[in-house]
């Protein structure tokens, strides 16, 4: 009694040091902690700072500068030293430039917005990752808890069938060949706590935990019927209806048509190589001196302000190849939308035909399981009466096995095609995680 007291009192200190995470909590784990959502947002700050510098082209620049000359004169066997120092402030604005610079701050604008849908859609495809693998290790819980429970059936029955034995019931084969079941039995228990570890181990490593630390893990697939998400998507219709609407709400669909028009953008600037440019040249401040001590001793100040057209005449072919780079850029973007919009088609197309598939399967899983443990129970009595075999109580034993295992699969797969199918939609909520 005093052994089996400190078990259950180890058991619950283990309990206790381990840390609970919910799914709400593991989606928002990994969209803080996410390696490609790290880095996509570390980009976008580069894409802030390009649009900032295009906008910068617009300004004028201003600098500072001061210098200091010294020469030693040989003359009529004289030597001498001429010294002369000087200091200004001047600076340029471009006026006209074929209107690149207009074009190259709508091209970072359309760039920075693009980089931002990008991000969009790779949170969505986050929070469906995390959710998949969380969903993974609540199923493979569920199938070691089968596999438990038929560890201890197996055992118990060859117990009976050690009992019947010696009352020379039943035959030492049947003893023989029940054993071998229960050794089976372990064996899959074994390999379920296996699967049960990599599971856990993957889903860790997504959001960046360590995987040497116990956590527990809250089963929402009996609480998370779904019912709000089959509504939305029977709203739809029909499938061409779920493609419409997955080509308005997908973020990188709508990344990829920014992508178009900035490499149209693309095209205007490098042509801007084709016309004159304008800009003003001016001097704010100039002073100069013998030396840098005098340069504002002797009250010696000027200003300055000019024009200066520069009209290209040959470049060596590099604008026109420049624009042909462009124009390439934009046959390719273009091309890039076409693949993509027949990706989300198809996407969607079989999203849509998998969770059916996964539904009816569900459905046909629940319904295997009772006529199993049905056919399990019948054969068990059977074989008690001595009208039975052995091996007919084996293979009921494995059918309903079997079934259950099946029907935790299915329910595993409908959850993953549901949310699946919402993520190819478009709409998989990112944002109440945040």
């Amino acid at each position: 009694m005093k052994k089996i007291l400190f078990f259950l009192f180890g058991t619950l200190i283990v309990i206790n040091a381990q840390k609970k995470i919910t799914l709400d909590e593991a989606v928002a784990i990994a969209l803080q902690s996410n390696t490609s959502l790290l880095k996509t947002k570390n980009a976008l700050i580069t894409s802030k700072s390009n649009l900032k510098s295009a906008y910068g082209s617009l300004l004028p620049s201003v600098g500072a500068s001061v210098s200091a000359n010294w020469m030693k004169n040989y003359k009529d066997s004289l030597d001498y030293n001429t010294n002369n120092a000087s200091a200004g402030i001047s600076g340029q604005l471009v006026l006209f430039d074929g209107l690149s610079n207009i074009y190259s701050i709508k091209q970072a604008g359309n760039e920075l917005e693009s980089a931002e849908f990008a991000l969009e859609k790779l949170k969505q495809d986050v929070v469906f990752e995390a959710t998949s693998l969380y969903y993974e290790v609540i199923n493979a819980e569920k199938l070691l808890k089968v596999r438990e429970e038929n560890v201890k059936y197996n055992q118990k029955f060859l117990e009976t069938i050690q009992e019947r034995n010696k009352l020379g019931a039943v035959a030492i084969a049947d003893v023989y060949t029940q054993q071998v079941q229960a050794g089976n039995a372990e064996l899959l228990f074994i390999q379920a706590q296996n699967n049960l570890e990599n599971a856990k181990s993957s889903l860790l490593n997504y959001l960046s935990l360590d995987v040497l630390e116990e956590y527990i893990f809250e089963d929402v697939t009996t609480t998370n019927s779904g019912s709000e998400s089959e509504v939305y998507i029977d709203e739809f219709g029909s499938i061409t209806n779920m493609v419409k609407n997955a080509l308005e709400k997908r973020k990188d669909y709508q990344s990829k048509q920014l992508d178009v028009e900035s490499a149209e953008d693309g095209v205007v600037i490098a042509r801007g190589g084709l016309y004159p440019q304008l800009s003003a040249n001016y001097g704010l401040f100039n002073t100069s001196a013998d030396a840098i001590s005098n340069l504002y001793k002797n009250k010696t100040y000027s200003h300055s302000f000019g024009l200066t057209l520069s009209v290209p005449l040959f470049s060596n072919w590099r604008t026109d190849n420049q624009i042909q780079f462009a124009k390439v850029n934009v046959m390719n973007s273009k091309e890039d939308l076409r693949a993509l919009e027949r990706s989300i088609k198809i996407q969607v197309k079989q999203g849509y035909l998998d969770l059916q598939a996964a539904k009816k399967q569900l459905d046909v899983s629940k319904k295997n399981v009772i006529s199993a443990s049905e056919n399990r129970r019948v054969n068990n009595e059977r074989y008690n009466l001595g009208s039975g075999t052995i091996l007919d109580v084996l293979q009921a034993d494995k059918d309903y096995q079997q079934a259950l295992s099946d029907q935790i699969n299915a329910q595993y797969r409908y959850f993953e095609y549901r949310d699946r199918l919402m993520n190819y939609l478009g709409v998989l909520d990112y944002k109440k995680f945040e």
